[in-house]
This record gives C-alpha cells, sequence and structure tokens, in this order.
C-alpha cells in the first residue's frame, strides 16, 4: 500500500440491480450554487450588454464546470465517508468565496475568484486521485491524467488574474477552453496515453439525477428572481400580468425538460453499452445549455416586471425575453437528439416561434411579450406530452 494513498476503500459500494441514490450530502453541496446562478444573473443583469453577455456566459462555464466534475466525484466516491463529505464541506466554502467574487471577477476581485476556482479543481482531483489509488488503479490512472489538464490549464488561469482586463479575459478563454477540450480529448497525456470512455464506470442514474437537481436550482433562482421582483413592485395589471407569465414560462420550462426528457435521458444511459461516452456528451457539456436558457430567462422576466407596459421592448429586452427560451429550446433539442436520436418536431417549431418573436419583438410592450413566449414554451411542452401519451398508449395496446 502507498503511502500517499487512502487506507481504506472510500468508494461507492454498488449492489447490481440497484441504482445509486443521491445523498443528502450531495444536495446540501448544491446550495452553494444556487447562491452562484443567482450571482451570475444579477451579473448579467447589470451589464447587458455584448460584453457582459459574453463574461456570463464564461463565468456560468466555469462555475458549471466545478459542480459537474464534483458530480463525477460523488459518483464514484460515497458521500457518506466523512473523509468525502469533509472534502464536500471544504468545496462548499471554496464554492462560496467563489461565488462572492462573481460580480468583481473581470476586475477587483479576479485573483479571489481565480484561487477559489483552481483550489476546487485541483483539490477535489487530488483527493480522488489519493483514494483511488491503491483501490481502483484504472480510475487512478484516469483522474491522475485529468489532474494534469487542470494542473496546465492553472498556469493560464493564474496568469489571466495579474493581467490587464483585456488581456485577461482572452487569457482566461484559453484556460476554460483548455479545460472544455480535455474530455473530448479523452484527457491524453504524453506518459500515459488517452482514456478510454469504456474504462469510466460510472451509475447512469445517479449522473442524470445530479444533472436533474442543478436544472431545479436554476429553475429555482428563476422562482426566486420572480417572486423578489414582484414583492417590490407596484401591483399594477401589467406588473400582475407580467408575473404570471414569468410564472408560467417557468412551469413550462420545468414541463419540457422533466416530462420526458429528464426520464429518456436516464433510461438511455442506464441501458447504455458505454454510459461513461454518453454521460461525457449528454451529462457534462448538454445541461449547461439549459442552464443558460433559464438564466437569460430570469433576467428577461425581471425586466418584464420592472417595465412591464408603456414603452415597446428595448434590443436588449426582446433579445434576453425571446434568447432565453430560445437557448433553453435549443438546449433540450441537443439533449435529446443525444440520448434518443430523435430531434422533437414541437422543439423545432418552438424555436421557429420564438425566432419569429425576436423579429418582431420591437413592436410589442416587455409584458405581452413575455406573455407571448410563455404561451410558446407552453405549446412546446404540451405538444411533445400529448405525443408522449399517444406512444404509451401504442405500446400498452
Amino acid at each position: 500500500m502507498s503511502r500517499f494513498a487512502a487506507k481504506n476503500d472510500l468508494a461507492r459500494q454498488r449492489v447490481p440491480g440497484e441504482e445509486t441514490r443521491v445523498e443528502y450530502v450531495e444536495l446540501f453541496f448544491d446550495l452553494v450554487f444556487v447562491f452562484a446562478v443567482t450571482q451570475i444573473s444579477h451579473t448579467l443583469l447589470k451589464h447587458l450588454t455584448v460584453s457582459g453577455a459574453f463574461q456570463a456566459a464564461f463565468l456560468l462555464m466555469a462555475v458549471w464546470w466545478v459542480w459537474v466534475y464534483t458530480s463525477w466525484v460523488t459518483n464514484w466516491l460515497d458521500p457518506r465517508r466523512n473523509a468525502v463529505r469533509l472534502m464536500l464541506f471544504v468545496l462548499m466554502l471554496a464554492g462560496l468565496i467563489l461565488s462572492t467574487s462573481i460580480p468583481e471577477a473581470f476586475e477587483t476581485r479576479a485573483p479571489v475568484f481565480v484561487g477559489a476556482y483552481i483550489f476546487m479543481q485541483l483539490s477535489r482531483t487530488a483527493f480522488i486521485v489519493w483514494a483511488q489509488r491503491d483501490f481502483n488503479a484504472r480510475n487512478f490512472r484516469n483522474m491522475s491524467r485529468v489532474l494534469a489538464w487542470f494542473v496546465l490549464s492553472s498556469v493560464f488561469w493564474i496568469a489571466g488574474a495579474f493581467a490587464e482586463h483585456e488581456t485577461r479575459f482572452a487569457i482566461w478563454i484559453v484556460a476554460l477552453l483548455i479545460e472544455y477540450v480535455s474530455p473530448a480529448a479523452r484527457f491524453w497525456t504524453p506518459w500515459s496515453g488517452a482514456s478510454s470512455t469504456a474504462d469510466w464506470d460510472i451509475d447512469g442514474g445517479h449522473m442524470a439525477e445530479r444533472s436533474a437537481l442543478f436544472i431545479i436550482i436554476a429553475l429555482g433562482e428563476s422562482v426566486l428572481v420572480t417572486g423578489a421582483t414582484i414583492a417590490e413592485a407596484d401591483l399594477t395589471f401589467g406588473a400582475v400580468a407580467a408575473f404570471l407569465a414569468a410564472f408560467v414560462t417557468t412551469l413550462a420550462m420545468w414541463w419540457i425538460y422533466f416530462n420526458a426528457g429528464a426520464e429518456m435521458g436516464r433510461h438511455s444511459i442506464e441501458a447504455a453499452n458505454d454510459p461513461g461516452r454518453l454521460a461525457r456528451i449528454a451529462y457534462t457539456y448538454m445541461p449547461v445549455l439549459l442552464v443558460a436558457g433559464i438564466i437569460v430567462t430570469a433576467v428577461g422576466d425581471e425586466l418584464a416586471l420592472a417595465h412591464p407596459t408603456g414603452h415597446h421592448a428595448e434590443l436588449a429586452t426582446v433579445l434576453v425575453l425571446t434568447g432565453g427560451p430560445a437557448l433553453y429550446i435549443f438546449g433540450n433539442i441537443m439533449f435529446k437528439w443525444t440520448v434518443s436520436g430523435a430531434v422533437p418536431r414541437s422543439h423545432v417549431v418552438g424555436l421557429l416561434l420564438l425566432l419569429l418573436a425576436g423579429v418582431f419583438g420591437h413592436n410589442f410592450d416587455p409584458m405581452p411579450l413575455s406573455a407571448i413566449t410563455s404561451v410558446i414554451l407552453l405549446i412546446v411542452a404540451y405538444w411533445e406530452h400529448r405525443l408522449k401519451e399517444v406512444r404509451t398508449i401504442v405500446q400498452n395496446a
């Protein structure tokens, strides 16, 4: 047994035929990311420009990357073990520091943001390397490769933190690009080659549930924004109508993903011959599109609630009110195509209608435009729901 390795096996003990459950401590860990998503949403609202949108997208991709890699780790390691719990608690503290720095991540708090980020990525990955060294040689090699890629990207993160503003963003893009390319490159290193997706022996049901829970986090943030905004607004007809439209939008978004998509994804990954490959695409890359769509939609809802009527929607308002739902629908198309090989016709029609609403959105006040997008999302959700019912009837006939 190596001196620099765990004394006891910290891996989850999987029972054939039984799903790996999501533990309460994993849900507790997720609370930090509720705050992170809220911070990103508020940052986008305050900087509703092209550069602000790019920066918000970048921050979301970074936050998502921390969370999804931690979910991979807890798919293998047992969160009920004290050492694993301690790791999650330390990551929570670092995640809280990361989240507080988000509004000024490109300005005065760049070193804080980077310090928290690379600490989370390196410490968590080093922990699983330590935990698996004497108990799972294949996973030890895989995670050692992952650690090497994070060490490489950390060089660029640190360099960017101390560069000038424009240069900083460019260097950080390189850092994040390295991290996002690494799974597609199968974490190739010169000394140990590349991983095989068949080596990534995961519990598909656990991965699907964890991803679904992050979608819930994003939808929950949307509910919080809607509630907080209406609580401070004058209860005019326009404000109440915008509030109802925002609620219906959130409801439709939940329906679109959870009525068929979440279940479809779970069944696909549980039945897959190579669950690691499917998880890499469907549950590592794709969900960030859904979360981005929800965040942008929440910003649009807040704008519509604050100024529902009395003026035609400005370009930025039109873009977030129609672009957020469109991005969410596009994310669902990509996810469902990945897990089923089919593109829902309802989603394609809905996406085209949202694009049409975006073209003519400047002719409407924010509240009516918000209502239009909510109706489009409801149509998409109901259409897919009816098709699902028809398929069930045919299968049971």
